[in-house]
């Protein structure tokens, strides 16, 4: 088991409407980074304004940090909080197999979706004044069909999957630890070194998938992700450079 890494903060609820709204009312009082886990939300979302289902068991909680840096810079931390979740599940499973990361933040299990994670960020002018890394984790319930949208892959939990039987708090460290090393690695080199650890672990990298944004669909073959962080797919006019989209295969 990990120890608390130093100098992160932890903020415990046991219901809360959700740890991104809770991260917005403590950022301007928070002295350094500090995690946020609530054992209850009430208004759980995921990305673009959706409903995040969050039954009860499964991990809940946003990290609060002020990052130094411009806003592309900030964003580049959902691929190490992905790579952090990645070494949590490996963890506390003791398992690699059937683990992988959707790009641009998800982490699948057996081509199911464990986990997501949604950045928000305040700040003045170009630059971040704090940013909050929403994460949820399917560890004991996964949520039911209906709860998902159309041609979305299946929602799967660490337990079914593994038989892992984790509690929130003993997730939480692990990831708290292997998000503190990611962290520093990104802070002491820069991207390239997450990047390369992203891919390596990357799911459908050099076969075909669909990116979708609300108003175009673009299929090719996943070739890589560059140095913002943009999808790289090589389509029938090219290579196409893709800054946000959802991805599906």
């Amino acid at each position: 088991m990990s120890d608390w890494p130093d100098g992160y903060g932890l903020h415990v609820l046991q219901e809360v409407d959700s740890t991104l709204n809770e991260a917005a009312r403590i950022a301007p009082m928070a002295q350094g980074p500090v995690w946020i886990l609530a054992h209850s939300q009430t208004q759980a979302r995921g990305r673009r304004g959706r409903v995040w289902t969050n039954p009860e068991g499964n991990l809940a909680a946003t990290l609060l940090m002020r990052p130094a840096g411009r806003p592309e810079q900030a964003a580049l931390r959902s691929f190490v909080a992905a790579l952090a979740l990645f070494d949590a599940c490996v963890a506390v499973t003791g398992r690699i197999s059937g683990l992988s990361l959707k790009w641009p933040n998800d982490v699948l299990l057996n081509g199911g979706k464990l986990a997501g994670i949604l950045l928000e960020s305040t700040g003045q002018g170009r630059d971040v004044s704090h940013l909050a890394i929403g994460i949820g984790v399917n560890l004991a319930q996964a949520p039911t069909a209906d709860k998902v949208e159309p041609g979305a892959l299946r929602p799967v939990s660490l337990l079914s999957e593994t038989g892992a039987d984790v509690t929130t708090e003993d997730f939480l460290t692990e990831l708290a630890s292997a998000y503190a090393r990611f962290e520093a690695q990104f802070v002491t080199y820069g991207f390239e070194p997450i990047r390369s650890a992203w891919l390596s672990r990357a799911a459908k990298l050099g076969e075909v998938i669909t990116a979708r944004t609300v108003t175009t669909e673009t299929v090719g073959t996943f070739e890589t992700v560059d140095a913002r962080g943009n999808l790289v797919l090589n389509t029938a006019k090219g290579r196409v450079s893709i800054p946000a989209a959802d991805v599906f295969f």
